[in-house]
């Protein structure tokens, strides 16, 4: 595929209301604003991508999510429940998108700026990498995770994968076919991957209340090392949800995947 001086680059939100650990979580509120809006809010401050679609479910408890998007003028997208990549490939389709950049609706503390680092990445290695991610080496906080790939990538991948896993996620079957979707690998700067910031359960909700609700009325664009101050100043906070382990895909080596 041919990616254009200016290709569209569109950034596909993955959101839904029945996640196990923490059934609506993505719309549970802190200062009377849903954890939705703050993510929306900050993937506008994304210089390199002005188009964001939300991909969420047709099922009835995810009208609400729908509703917000309305609310907030933002593109949203409905499809299966269980096909979050058919979901992603009508979200690309409907917003005609040459480069995706895939955000989970759970990281509403994620920073623009590593938005921007990932697909400056891509542009700048691209056709060398199909795909590119910034989780394979653990070094940005859970939370903070980006994956940014071609149309053809994903065209190929709905087109091509039949496993259940490869479908109820978005990017298995690119990894599992590394020949034909080169990967690669955004490595930041800090080594902050002890760090969750990522919401999943109870606990996590309950240290990212803490953190927006320290910063946001003063500072509502706030960034990484805003929030790494806040948590010297609160080193407390940071052991709310230490014990949590992530859910992976089996077989994916640095793999984190929430069924969007």
């Amino acid at each position: 595929m041919q990616i254009g001086e200016r290709p569209r680059i569109v950034i596909i939100v993955q959101a839904r209301m029945g996640s196990t650990r923490l059934p609506g979580k993505v719309l549970k509120q802190v200062l009377d604003k849903p954890l939705l809006g703050y993510l929306l809010e900050r993937l506008r401050a994304v210089s390199l991508s002005t188009h964001v679609v939300v991909a969420t479910t047709t099922r009835i408890e995810d009208d609400a999510i729908a509703a917000l998007c309305d609310q907030e003028k933002v593109v949203v997208v409905r499809g299966s429940s269980e096909d979050v990549l058919g979901r992603y490939l009508q979200a690309a389709q409907v917003s005609d998108a040459a480069i995706i950049v895939r955000i989970c609706a759970d990281c509403p503390l994620i920073d623009p700026a590593v938005i921007d680092e990932s697909i400056a990445f891509f542009l700048e290695h691209y056709p060398r990498y199909e795909i590119v991610s910034n989780f394979i080496e653990r070094r940005y906080p859970r939370g903070y995770e980006v994956e940014v790939f071609s149309r053809f990538a994903l065209d190929k991948a709905a087109e091509e994968a039949k496993a259940d896993d490869e479908r109820e996620h978005v990017t298995p079957y690119l990894y599992r076919h590394p020949k034909s979707f080169p990967l690669g690998s955004v490595v930041g700067k800090q080594a902050l991957g002890a760090y969750r910031w990522v919401v999943d359960t109870p606990e996590d909700f309950a240290l990212i209340s803490h953190i927006i609700t320290a910063l946001y009325p003063v500072k509502p664009s706030f960034g990484t090392d805003d929030i790494l101050t806040v948590l010297q100043t609160h080193p407390d906070w940071q052991m709310l949800n230490m014990h949590v382990q992530q859910r992976t895909v089996s077989g994916l080596t640095g793999e984190v995947y929430d069924k969007g």
